[in-house]
């Protein structure tokens, strides 16, 4: 009999055993800011084969991914990434936005309650309290009774803060100032002590001594236009944009320069192989999180445009990063236990004035014409300029109080000023309000703009410049935002974890992402998610 009950018991054990939910021990999302889809195959030949290659041969690429929703800023990329959602869901409408109740402008991952941890001043002062939805990780949390561990790391603090969500357990961002990795009092009290050992290397002070130089030779780069353009903006403290970027000759009292260095991409790398080791991520049945975002890929295009020689090098850089970042995952959790995406907040436009040069139509607008026109209109019409309150990322608030003590109508006053922003030479169109928010418009451009607006934060009329077109006076460099394929299409892989290599050229939403990777781990989409999961089958 006992022989009996043994052997039932051990039968039940190895049942048990065998029905086990099978899952990645690690999740890492790496997001690479404002990369556009075509730099892999521009510099394809110069790249490793363990790097970006690798996701390209081992992993499932997603080549026609846009962004679904405009405007393309980093705030709501990654929100979106995360939360398989729209800013007219997630409220993340941009990186900054204009508040009607305290009348100021609000940065999107701003919180007055929290202290910085490890910071200075207002540079911790920050949290995810601004995002309406759950992301990936917050499901994961509620998926295994919050035994999973999830980190955002990102020299941005929004690219941390927004992909790790509301329940992370640590968000950590790098403070320019001290050259220190922070976090807020939203997540703890005080820095765990390898963060603190690790800020204690002193890393960014040793980049700071260090020149940056191509990697290869500078007659290697012929995706790339010369070195010294007038396209580029050089470091403070240099007389030109050229290599060698010397930091330590042209000074400066903080470690700004990292940021904007491919040395800020290598210490983001460094830093999260650290968090992996000391949180011990990926090494029980319980799945952790990683929300890796590099950010200097992003200082660097709008300081040098997506055609210069450091944009290149950078991202030559960043390959061998990767590499080096895959290898690690390799030796310490194995491809099979992790599942790992990579994909990009943005894209960017070429320089307009190199686009010009070159026989392209391009060109820049003021801002300020914007503001001109609106309360010209405004001023002409309803005798009342002060109707107009403040200008946001592509959109005119307007003072909706003032409206309503007038008995205006705000539909009337918004259809009129779109007509009248719509006849500036450099404007493709312009929307009111009431249409974004309630017409069903089959027009794309409409319906980006429909995606990105939210009733309780955006603005009354929003606008779209000409492609190629940009809101600055600075012909230097390069910026983003629109609702253009420069802007909107980025590159997406998924790796590892039970993804058979392969590729499709189906179009895909970026808000399909994070249902995708719910659905490979069996656990809920984001509450807001309002996409499909992508069809990884390669059998087809």
């Amino acid at each position: 009999m006992k022989y009996i009950f043994a052997l039932v018991c051990s039968f039940l054990a190895f049942t048990s055993t065998a029905q086990q939910l099978e899952r990645p021990k690690l999740i890492v999302g790496i997001v690479v800011d404002q990369m556009k889809y075509d730099y892999i195959y521009r510099y394809w030949n110069k790249l490793g084969n363990g790097g970006f290659k690798r996701l390209v041969k081992e992993g499932y690429e997603c080549s026609n991914t846009k962004y679904n929703y405009a405007p393309t800023v980093t705030g709501p990329g990654h929100a979106s990434i995360y939360t398989g959602t729209t800013p007219a869901t997630h409220g993340i409408v941009s990186n900054d936005w204009y508040d009607r109740g305290s009348h100021k402008t609000i940065y999107c991952v701003d919180d007055s309650t929290v202290k910085s941890v490890g910071g200075t001043g207002k540079t911790g002062a920050m949290s995810p309290k601004l995002l309406l939805v759950n992301t990936i990780g917050d499901e994961l949390k509620l998926a295994t009774n919050f035994k999973a561990k999830v980190i955002g790391i990102a020299l941005k603090d929004r690219g941390a803060i927004l992909p790790a969500g509301h329940a992370a357990d640590a968000a950590y961002w790098f403070d320019s100032k001290t050259g220190n990795w922070i976090t807020s009092s939203y997540y703890m009290t005080q820095l765990p002590a390898w963060v603190e050992k690790f800020n204690a290397l002193k890393y960014p002070m040793q980049y700071n001594k260090q020149a940056w130089n191509t990697l290869l030779d500078i007659s290697q780069y012929t995706e790339s236009t010369t070195d010294n353009t007038p396209y580029e903006s050089p470091y403070k403290g240099e007389m030109t944009p050229t290599f060698p970027h010397d930091f330590e000759k042209i000074g400066g009292k903080d470690f700004e320069n990292i940021r904007r260095s491919p040395f800020g991409n290598t210490l983001s790398k460094d830093f999260a192989k650290e968090a992996i080791r000391s949180e011990q991520l990926g090494v029980d049945e319980v799945t952790d999180m990683l929300c890796l975002s590099f950010s200097a890929t992003d200082y660097i295009g709008h300081q040098f445009g997506t055609n210069s020689i450091e944009t290149e090098d950078c991202y030559l850089r960043l390959d061998k990063d990767i590499e080096d970042f895959l290898t690690f995952l390799d030796q310490t959790i194995g491809k099979k236990n992790i599942l790992l995406f990579l994909t990009a907040d943005h894209g960017a436009v070429p320089n307009p004035r190199f686009l010009i040069d070159n026989k392209l139509n391009a060109g820049y607008f003021d801002p300020k014409d914007i503001e001109k026109t609106a309360k010209s209109y405004l001023q002409k019409e309803y005798n009342d300029s002060s109707l107009f309150e403040a200008l946001g990322d592509q959109c005119i608030y307007l003072n909706q109080p003032l409206m309503e003590s007038k008995k205006l109508s705000l539909v009337a006053i918004t259809y009129g000023l779109s007509r009248a922003i719509a006849e500036l030479p450099q404007i493709s169109n312009a929307y009111p309000a009431s249409v974004l928010n309630y017409d069903e418009s089959t027009q794309k451009i409409i319906h980006l703009f429909q995606l990105g607006y939210n009733t309780h934060r955006s603005g009354d009329v929003y606008y779209a410049l000409l492609p190629n077109y940009i809101e600055s006076t600075n012909q230097r460099g390069t910026t983003h935002g629109a609702p253009y394929s420069y802007d909107t299409h980025i590159p997406l892989f998924f790796y590892g974890f039970n993804i058979t290599p392969g590729s499709s050229n189906s179009a895909v939403d970026i808000t399909a992402l994070a249902p995708t990777i719910s659905s490979l781990l069996k656990i809920e989409f984001p509450n807001g998610c309002l996409s499909n999961p992508i069809d990884l089958d390669t059998t087809k």
